[in-house]
């Protein structure tokens, strides 16, 4: 089943957070957590894995992006839980060590496989490639590797939760 937010969506999110002034980011930031207050805490917490200020600037836009994708849907969300966190941080990891056993060209086709067929594509497009644009694809480091994992399982609980359409 295909998701809710569009690839026009994800653009015009992604503008209307780049034109955003600190404060204006600062309300937004409120309103996640107000209505999402467990994504807002898995990338909060990512200073105490080692993540420093400066690159928690990118899993925080992504964040504010996917929040304001949200809003820009037309949709309303479920308040994502711990457990929906946990289930789906513990999918991702799994696929990601079965893609670490596989030859290279094998290990891409997987992952196309699942972009491709992921039910919020778009998002997911614009997560690695704002991870990609911030050298954090590479995982050099266990702050990296808990940052991507942060930034991923935000798009796995959104695409997990689904949204029901407003009327």
């Amino acid at each position: 089943m295909m998701g809710v937010i569009t690839q026009a969506v994800m653009v015009q999110a992604d503008i209307d957070v780049r034109g955003m002034g600190p404060a204006q980011k600062v309300h937004l930031a409120d309103e996640i957590f107000a209505q999402q207050p467990n994504l807002l805490a898995s990338i909060l917490v990512l200073p105490n894995m080692g993540v420093d200020m400066l690159t928690l600037e990118v899993p925080l836009h992504i964040l504010l992006v996917a929040f304001k994708a949200m809003k820009l849907s037309g949709h309303t969300w479920p308040l994502i839980s711990e457990d929906v966190q946990e289930r789906c941080l513990q999918r991702l990891t799994a696929r990601v060590r079965f893609n670490e056993g596989l030859p290279e060209h094998l290990a891409d086709q997987m992952v196309q496989q699942f972009c491709d067929e992921h039910r919020e594509r778009y998002l997911l497009a614009f997560v690695y490639g704002y991870l990609g644009d911030h050298d954090l694809m590479q995982v050099r480091t266990d702050a990296e590797k808990y940052l991507m994992l942060a930034a991923l399982n935000l798009v796995e609980c959104l695409a997990d939760v689904g949204a029901t359409t407003s009327s």
